[in-house]
């Protein structure tokens, strides 16, 4: 317990105030800003809202960053199933070098997101510029930015971007205790589930808006100017099989009919479930994971949490949010 006192004392990565180029001052300067619930500074850049620590190494990504045409991205919007959908694609793609078991994957003693690293929470605010080349391939990554800002990087490159998507309630609540996990309680106590409803409507936090990030997603995997598989978590939650057989094959490593008939597709669910994975011992005590405690990745994973938390009123404000952004889309919340 008190080693998860000290880490809540420890600012997350992204909360980081660390020194900047003069690029990205310069770059700041002429930026957009506003102040997040604890008086800190938030930036508009392409589309999103940042602190100056994850301005930075977005910065750096986009100048140093050389997509592998093997290269694997998994994007998301915070809180939307992303440590599961890293669990499940580092599974996946290294089963025949580690067998999806329950004795000896890399999965039982590390965290997912060590496993697969963050490129603006971690890789590049930690090193302007990551060894990444000595990387086996394919190489797994993952992003909370929108598609935009991903894509100056990846452009040239036919690598797979696989986006999560979960509904915007759910979504919410969960950052709402995640939050509170990872912030100071005397720098959290005045700001209410309420005030987070109201964040989201007007757009103004980090790494949001979450309707802006979610409908280019959308698009562009319609379009496919570059290979976007997008996935529904409440999809996952329901036909988790059918959803991992999608995965594999848009990722180009199909289930063998041997496999499925041996139950290997069961096996890595089992293994990458959130009991399983919640109760191991390295996601309970285990070291940090971008500055946060790796239990705060762990609450609930759930579907329909927010029926718990969300007033009527509040759950209307975002309906009628979510109608006005995405109506006419085809991208619709269950």
């Amino acid at each position: 317990m008190e080693a998860s006192q000290n880490l809540l004392q420890t600012p997350a990565n992204f909360m980081k105030v660390d020194s900047l180029s003069q690029e990205c001052e310069n770059l700041i300067s002429s930026l957009p800003s506003e102040k997040d619930f604890m008086g800190k500074n938030l930036y508009s850049y392409q589309g999103s809202w940042y602190y100056p620590s994850t301005l930075q190494a977005i910065l750096n990504f986009q100048k140093h960053f050389r997509a592998r045409d093997s290269d694997i991205i998994l994007a998301s919007f915070p809180k939307s199933g992303t440590t599961w959908l890293k669990a499940l694609v580092f599974a996946v793609v290294h089963r025949n070098k580690y067998a999806p078991n329950l004795v000896s994957h890399p999965l039982l003693s590390d965290n997912p997101h060590n496993l697969v690293r963050f490129i603006e929470l971690d890789l590049y605010v930690k090193n302007q510029r990551p060894d990444l080349e000595e990387l086996p391939s394919p190489r797994l990554f993952a992003t909370h930015m929108p598609f935009q800002t991903l894509h100056d990087s990846l452009r040239d490159s036919p690598c797979k971007v696989v986006y999560m998507c979960r509904n915007i309630k759910d979504v919410l609540v969960s950052r709402w205790h995640f939050r509170s996990n990872v912030v100071r309680k005397e720098l959290y106590s005045n700001y209410s589930l309420e005030d987070m409803v109201d964040d989201f409507i007007k757009g103004v936090y980090s790494l949001g808006p979450f309707d802006d990030q979610v409908l280019r997603y959308w698009k562009e995997s319609l379009v496919n100017s570059n290979p976007v598989l997008f996935m529904r978590y409440e999809e996952m939650i329901e036909k988790p099989e059918v959803q991992v057989m999608r995965l594999a094959d848009f990722l180009g490593c199909s289930f063998t009919e041997e496999e499925k008939q041996s139950g290997t597709v069961e096996k890595i669910l089992e293994l990458c479930s959130f009991g399983n994975l919640s109760n191991l011992e390295t996601n309970k005590t285990g070291t940090s994971v971008c500055g946060v405690a790796p239990h705060a990745f762990f609450r609930r994973g759930g579907v329909g949490d927010w029926k718990n938390h969300l007033t009527h009123e509040m759950a209307r404000k975002l309906d009628e949010m979510v109608e006005k952004k995405l109506g006419g889309s085809g991208l619709k919340f269950e």
